[in-house]
């Protein structure tokens, strides 16, 4: 039987608006209004229920409201349908109403001959107007809203099992936070939603060119994505077992930057500080870190050049006769050398620099010398300096100063040499103790020196990059197992690569113009993004790792790094990185304190389906954010066995009761054996 528009608007009709303010509308229902299960729609639905939709009739099209409570309140008199029941009697009578919050607008899609929802409103209801249940086209389209929808994470339990789908240009591009207790199915939807993507790429015929480094601190990732899944991806640890094509987990120290360093060693402020980014700064540029004797003499020539330039730029050449600042002394040793490394060079190359110093030399000591210097003098002494650089194959930009934080590679032992014949130059031995013995101790540490030292294998940054990055055309999902990193280091190890992966993707756009879209994801976010006092004056490693979160969360967008932050504890994260993140799946919350932090995330209409999130199932969340028209009950996809973490509760009474088909043989002997490296 077809019905006349408004016959049919008549039977959809449950109630009418008896309150409207911006955040909240109040409706009284009909006395026949469904009690819990509704046909009115087109096929058996749940109704009222907390969350649910019903649509206001409005100038442009319906007004969209999201149930937030439904209560019964007595009414004087009873309200009466028609003639038919003005014979009752006026006693207190029942009135069910519901409160809902304005989400949007639905409106007619005469182009597509359907419904398009737009989040906002430009016009509220009156009092008295007819509210209305969704038709199951209406709840479709509001529940499947959203351009380029290309990735399905699962379904709407409240809207007839639509499906949800997202955009992983919004989802990934401006961060998202993935919130929830232990065992609510966290780590599965984090996994889900990267395999779902990858999915989704190859039902098109392509080959994922995407690029995931999740930082894995109880190593549950490696099932879903090592080597031996179908994702092929990479993965990195301490131990390494190479014949399963794992690689070996290194961040070496000359990675580190300045503030790195600092930050392990407890460097103090005003001394250590100083010695320590002066000697880093000497490591970047040392003259003799190379074996190649032409090398060396490229460096040190360039040294000279520089220095000879900013004494003459000073006028320090010219005071007091060229003896001021000890010139002409340095003159006299740097000959010296240059003669030394012009015997191992078989075309002689300082030959000319070598003669025109003698000379200068020769009429600036003894008895009679000039007063001052001539200035065609320095000139030549510049002009043969940049000769012999030049013949060595060295250039102008090679000339420049490296800063102390630039990744370029040094020897630790001849670090630790270098700042302690600094302490005694500058006597600060008894200041500079403390650090050496640091530094000492971590260099001669086995388990950290496992991650931290390059020297038997040394690693370029290319190779470092290709490997947690991938190369072109070669993307990659990169785990980095951090489960047997020393807690000594284990903030440290992930700030190096965060900020290393952040600078690359930096200079990356610089060079091409465009970002490469890269995704980080922070497994347990609350060990390594932790929130810290700004007074304090020494910072800890873990307030340098939070630090370099912080700036991803900032500005990682707009070099194409987006962060998938996961954690169980969202009171103890940093509010900066929280509220950079634009995107929210929230499981089950439990906790008083995580509540509260979720609830100063999200508008204050919004909070009423929230008050779901203590008794959400398992895979079940709110999604909510920019990857969503609308906040959202979503049922997420389940995931094989195979694909999901290893983060499965264990199964006490199984084990106990010797009723499980994988027994638990005990032998802790290659274990032991592990342990203290004798295997």
């Amino acid at each position: 039987m077809s019905y006349l528009p408004i016959e049919r608007l008549e039977q959809l009709r449950i109630g009418t608006v008896g309150f409207v303010s911006p955040s909240e509308i109040r409706v009284s229902l009909e006395i026949d209004s469904p009690d819990s299960v509704s046909l009115q729609g087109g096929s058996p639905r749940n109704f009222p229920r907390i969350n649910s939709y019903v649509l206001i009739s409005s100038d442009d099209g319906f007004l969209v409201g999201q149930v937030e409570w439904i209560a019964v309140e007595h009414s004087p008199y009873p309200k009466r349908r028609g003639l038919q029941d003005f014979g009752l009697i006026d006693l207190p009578f029942p009135l069910k109403k519901l409160s809902i919050n304005p989400v949007g607008t639905l409106r007619v899609d005469r182009k597509n001959e359907g419904f398009k929802f737009t989040r906002g409103t430009d016009a509220f209801p009156s009092v008295g107007d007819s509210v209305l249940l969704p038709t199951d086209e209406q709840l479709k389209s509001i529940i499947e809203s959203g351009d380029n929808r290309r990735v399905k994470i699962g379904d709407s339990p409240l809207a007839n099992n639509a499906e949800i789908k997202v955009d992983p240009d919004r989802l990934f591009g401006r961060h998202i936070a993935v919130l929830g207790n232990t065992g609510s199915g966290k780590s599965c939807s984090v996994a889900g939603l990267i395999q779902w993507s990858l999915d989704a790429v190859l039902q098109q015929g392509q080959t994922p060119n995407a690029r995931f480094i999740i930082l894995d601190p109880n190593g549950e990732y490696s099932r879903a994505f090592g080597p031996e899944s179908r994702y092929k991806g990479k993965l990195l640890r301490v131990e390494a077992n190479t014949e399963a094509e794992e690689i070996e987990l290194k961040v070496p120290s000359w990675l580190w930057n300045s503030s790195e360093w600092a930050a392990f060693t407890q460097a103090s402020s005003k001394v250590q500080l100083p010695l320590l980014r002066r000697a880093l700064r000497a490591m970047r540029n040392d003259v003799l870190s190379e074996d190649d004797v032409t090398i060396q003499a490229k460096h040190f020539c360039g040294i000279l050049l520089v220095s000879i330039r900013q004494l003459a730029s000073q006028g320090q050449i010219y005071v007091n006769g060229g003896h001021a600042k000890g010139f002409v002394e340095s003159l006299t040793s740097w000959v010296n050398s240059l003669s030394t490394l012009n015997e191992k060079i078989d075309k002689r190359p300082f030959d000319p620099i070598i003669n025109t110093i003698n000379g200068y030399l020769s009429t600036r000591t003894g008895v009679q010398w000039p007063e001052k210097p001539k200035v065609s003098d320095t000139d030549q002494l510049i002009s043969e300096l940049k000769n012999a650089h030049a013949a060595l194959g060295g250039d102008e930009q090679e000339l420049l100063p490296k800063s102390e934080d630039a990744p370029i590679r040094f020897k630790g032992d001849d670090f630790v040499a270098y700042l302690e014949a600094l302490a005694q130059e500058t006597g600060t031995e008894q200041f500079v103790e403390f650090l050496l013995t640091r530094i000492r101790t971590m260099l001669g540490d086995t388990r950290i020196s496992a991650v931290t030292n390059d020297s038997e294998e040394p690693i370029s940054l290319t190779t470092w990059l290709d490997t947690f990055l991938g190369k072109d055309r070669q993307g990659s999902i990169t785990v980095i197992d951090l489960s047997l990193v020393p807690n000594e280091i284990i903030h440290l190890v992930t700030a190096v690569i965060s900020r290393v992966t952040f600078e690359a993707l930096q200079r990356y756009r610089r060079l091409h113009g465009k970002p490469l879209p890269t995704v980080m994801v922070a497994e347990e976010a609350h060990t390594f993004i932790k929130r810290y006092k700004e007074d304090s004056e020494s910072q800890s490693v873990s307030d340098v790792c939070c630090k370099v979160f912080e700036k991803i969360a900032r500005e990682g967008r707009k070099f194409g790094l987006g962060l998938v932050v996961s954690s169980q504890r969202p009171s103890e994260l940093s509010p900066t990185v929280l509220s950079q993140c634009n995107t929210f799946l929230l499981h089950r919350i439990s906790n008083d304190r995580d509540q509260e932090q979720v609830h100063r995330l999200v508008p204050d209409n919004m909070r009423g389906l929230l008050r779901e999130l203590p008794s959400l199932p398992s895979r079940h969340a709110i999604l909510l954010g920019w990857a969503s028209e609308l906040p959202v009950l979503v049922r997420m996809k389940e995931l094989t066995e195979k694909q999901r973490p290893q983060s499965d509760d264990p199964d006490f009474w199984d084990v106990w009761s010797n009723t499980t088909e994988e027994p638990r043989v005990v032998n802790w002997q290659p274990i032991a054996d592990s342990w203290q490296n004798q295997d």
